[in-house]
């Protein structure tokens, strides 16, 4: 099959190299979603501290920090487990979730909440967080190159195919 199409300019200066795997993924996901989720709630933030003054700002802040942590937790995993026991990462991820969902529970009903706390706030910072940071790593994720199939081993001795 042939095909009458031009070529066309090159799309770049550059020569096409190699797609290799993206290394340190769970930390680059960690990056990127953790700078989204940042600016996001500095903005926020700085809307809360002009409507609310500083107790705006701190439970924006608060919020938005609880949600960082709680994904934050989850990647670091995948990266230092994830290296070791690709297959057990999965696994671990699930039980870690329901750790962590328990644990922030109990954390939050033994603290309860702090006079300086406002709802409103706290939630708005939960859900900023959680939606930037959600759509970085989705965008992120979507970027990384991943080696699904080993690469085939060279056989010496073998006679080539091609011929």
């Amino acid at each position: 099959m042939t095909s009458n199409a031009d070529s066309g300019r090159p799309s770049g200066k550059r020569a096409v190299g190699v797609s290799r795997e993206t290394s340190n993924l769970w930390l680059r996901l960690l990056f990127v979603s953790s700078a989204a989720a940042l600016a996001g709630l500095a903005v926020t933030s700085v809307v809360a501290a002009f409507i609310n003054g500083a107790q705006g700002a701190l439970s924006t802040a608060f919020g938005g920090g609880l949600v960082m942590v709680f994904f934050a937790i989850s990647l670091l995993i995948g990266h230092f487990v994830g290296r070791s026991n690709p297959s057990g990462a999965v696994g671990l991820f699930v039980a870690t979730y329901f750790v962590k969902v328990v644990g922030f529970a109990v954390v939050l009903f033994a603290i309860g909440t702090p006079e300086w706390l406002h709802g409103r706030w706290f939630l708005i910072g939960a859900v900023v967080a959680v939606v930037l940071w959600q759509a970085a790593e989705i965008y992120a994720f979507s970027k990384a190159r991943l080696q699904i199939f080993n690469d085939p081993a060279e056989e010496k001795g073998r006679p080539d195919d091609s011929a």
